[in-house]
C-alpha cells in the first residue's frame, strides 16, 4: 500500500505505517457511539456549591497556592480566526455593496465600539487615503472590510484570535486575548510570586505571539507584581491523521504524496502531557473579559481549583491506606462511597466483587488524573454536554460528550441529550501527578474509540478527515471527573466578530 516515498514521509512526521493502517480501517468501520446512562444534572453528577462551601473551596485553593506547588494556565490558541469573520468574508464576495444582512448592519452600526477600530482606521487611511467614516459615507463598505481582513490592512482574516484586539479600556489602551490571559493567570494561577502560562500555537504564528509577548510582558509583570514564565508549543506532526478518499483509500495530492491533516484539539493531550505541572487550568483563548468583569471568573476558577485539591487530598489519603495495607472493611466501604458519590464512578456489579477485584477497582479509579469542569446552564450555546456514560471496562462515569458521539437513531439517547440542563464551556482545572509526586502519562487515559470522521475537500475533491478524541472529551475519558455548576457570566466566548459588541466585551 505504501511506497518508499510514503514511508519516508511517515518517518519525517513521526507516524508509523501501522498507525496509518489503523486510521484507514477506522474510516471503513467508523467510531462506535457511546452508551449512556443519562444526562448529568444538579444532584446527579453536578454539584452546585452553597455560599459557605464557595468560601471554603476558595480558602482551600489559597492554602494550596502558598505551599509552592507548580501551577500552569494552559491556553489552546492554535489556528487562524477565519471562522470568526465568516460573515464578513461572505460580504466581500456578495453581489451587493451595501450592508444587507442583520449581521452586516450590526457590524457597521457598532464599528466604533471595536477595540481594533483605531488600528483599522489607520490602515484605511494608509491604503485608501481615507478613514473608516469617510469610506462608509462614500459607500465603500467593502474597502473597510478588506482592510480588516486582508494582509494589506490588519490581516485579521489570517491571524489567530489570540493576537486580535478584543477589549478597549477607559484609558484608551487595548488588549488582545493573550494579554487578558496573562492578567487572569496572575489573579488565580500564581504561586509564591510566579505564574506560568503555556499557549499552544501554530508554527507559522509563533513568532508573532513571541513578539507581542516581548512588548507587553514587563507591563503586566509590573502591574500585578508577579514574575511570568510563558512558554509556547505547537501541535506535533506525529498527531496529524491521514486523509482518505470516499472509498477509504489514502487520499493523495496532485504530486502523489499522502495528505495528512491536523488531528484536532485532541492532539493537544500530547502538549499537555509534556508539562511538568501539578495543577493545570485549561481555558479557550477567546473566553476572556475585560478587567471590570473578571471578578466572577477569578472567584469561580478558585472554587473549582479548591474542589480539585480537596478531592485529590482525599484520594491520596485512600491510596496511602491501600499501599500500606492499613484499612478495615469500613475503610473500604468509605472508599467505595467516595468513588461512587464524589468521583461519580460506579460499576453495576460492584457489590458482587471479590475483595481482590474490589481493591483493584478502587486503586484503578483513585490513582488517575483528576479534572474538575465548570459547567453552565444550557442556553443554546455550542459546547459538549455532561453525561453519565459507560466506559470500556463496564464502569459508568462522567464524560463530556459532543452530539456526534450520540446515536441519533436512539430515541432514548436523543431524549437524554435534549433534556440536558448544562454544557461545558471548556473551563477545566486538572491534577496531573500521583500521590508520590510522579507525573501521569496522560496518553494512557485516552479512549481511542471516541474520535469522529468529518467530510472536507481538497482541490475540489471530496475527502474524509479523522479527528482524534477531543482534548476534554475522549482524550480525558479515563480521568476522574467532577462537574461544578458555575455562573453563565463566566462564559463569554467570541465566535464571531460581532460578539465583541456584546456588553461583556465592552469595558
Amino acid at each position: 500500500m505504501f511506497t518508499s516515498e510514503d514511508l519516508l514521509q511517515l518517518q519525517q512526521k513521526g507516524i508509523s505505517a501501522q498507525q496509518v493502517e489503523q486510521q484507514l480501517q477506522t474510516f471503513s468501520k467508523g467510531f462506535p457511539y457511546l452508551r449512556l446512562q443519562g444526562a448529568a444534572s444538579i444532584g446527579n453528577g453536578i454539584i452546585a456549591p452553597q455560599d459557605h462551601e464557595v468560601e471554603a473551596y476558595i480558602q482551600e485553593w489559597e492554602n494550596y497556592k502558598v505551599q509552592g506547588h507548580h501551577i500552569t494556565k494552559f491556553v489552546p490558541a492554535s489556528g487562524a480566526a477565519s471562522r470568526m469573520f465568516k460573515n464578513m468574508f461572505e460580504f466581500l464576495d456578495a453581489p451587493y455593496d451595501v450592508p444587507t444582512t442583520d449581521f452586516e448592519k450590526a457590524y457597521f452600526n457598532g464599528i466604533h465600539k471595536f477595540a481594533f477600530f483605531d488600528a483599522l482606521n489607520e490602515a484605511c487611511q494608509r491604503n485608501e487615503g481615507q478613514g473608516v467614516d469617510a469610506l462608509v459615507a462614500a459607500g465603500r463598505y467593502k474597502d473597510v472590510v478588506a482592510n480588516m481582513l486582508q494582509a494589506k490592512g490588519l490581516n485579521y482574516g489570517q491571524l489567530p484570535k489570540g493576537l486580535l484586539l478584543f477589549h478597549r479600556y477607559a484609558d484608551g489602551s487595548v488588549r488582545t486575548p493573550l494579554e487578558e490571559h496573562l492578567a487572569e493567570a496572575a489573579l488565580y494561577a500564581s504561586s509564591q510570586g510566579e505564574t506560568e502560562v503555556h499557549f499552544t500555537v501554530s508554527a507559522e504564528h509563533q513568532p508573532l505571539f513571541q513578539q507581542l509577548l516581548e512588548r507587553v510582558m514587563d507591563h503586566y509583570a509590573e502591574a500585578y507584581k508577579i514574575h511570568y514564565n510563558v512558554s509556547f508549543s505547537v501541535q506535533k506532526p506525529s498527531t496529524d491523521t491521514i486523509a482518505a478518499n470516499m472509498d477509504n483509500t489514502p487520499f493523495r495530492t496532485d504530486d502523489g504524496r499522502l495528505l495528512f491533516r491536523p488531528g484536532g484539539h485532541g492532539a493537544l493531550i500530547q502538549n499537555l502531557n509534556d508539562l511538568q505541572s501539578e495543577v493545570v487550568f485549561i481555558k479557550n483563548i477567546d473566553n476572556v473579559v475585560p478587567d471590570g468583569l473578571k471578578r466572577s471568573t477569578v472567584l469561580w476558577k478558585q472554587v473549582i481549583a479548591g474542589v480539585l485539591v480537596n478531592v485529590q487530598k482525599q484520594a491520596f489519603a485512600y491510596l496511602r491506606q491501600l499501599d500500606e495495607k492499613k484499612y478495615t472493611q469500613a475503610d473500604l466501604a468509605e472508599m467505595v462511597r467516595f468513588v461512587r458519590h464524589t468521583l461519580n464512578c460506579d460499576f453495576p456489579d460492584l457489590k458482587y466483587m471479590s475483595d481482590e477485584k474490589l481493591l483493584s477497582f478502587l486503586r484503578r479509579k483513585l490513582d488517575r488524573p483528576i479534572r474538575v469542569c465548570g459547567v453552565v446552564k444550557n442556553v443554546g450555546e455550542p459546547g459538549g454536554g455532561p453525561f453519565l456514560a459507560f466506559n470500556p471496562d463496564g464502569s459508568i462515569s462522567l464524560q463530556i460528550l459532543e452530539s456526534s458521539q450520540i446515536d441519533a437513531n436512539n430515541p432514548e439517547y436523543m431524549r437524554m441529550f435534549a433534556q440536558g440542563t448544562h454544557f461545558n464551556p471548556v473551563d477545566l482545572v486538572c491534577a496531573l501527578r500521583d500521590y508520590k509526586g510522579q507525573k501521569y502519562d496522560l496518553t494512557r487515559y485516552v479512549d481511542p474509540a471516541t474520535g469522529f470522521i468529518s467530510h472536507k475537500s481538497k482541490g475540489g475533491r471530496e475527502l474524509k478527515a479523522l479527528e482524534l478524541p477531543g482534548l476534554w472529551n475522549g482524550a480525558m475519558s479515563d480521568w476522574s471527573t467532577i462537574f461544578v455548576e458555575v455562573p453563565l457570566d463566566t462564559f463569554n466566548p467570541v465566535k464571531t466578530v460581532n460578539d465583541l459588541l456584546r456588553p461583556q466585551h465592552q469595558q
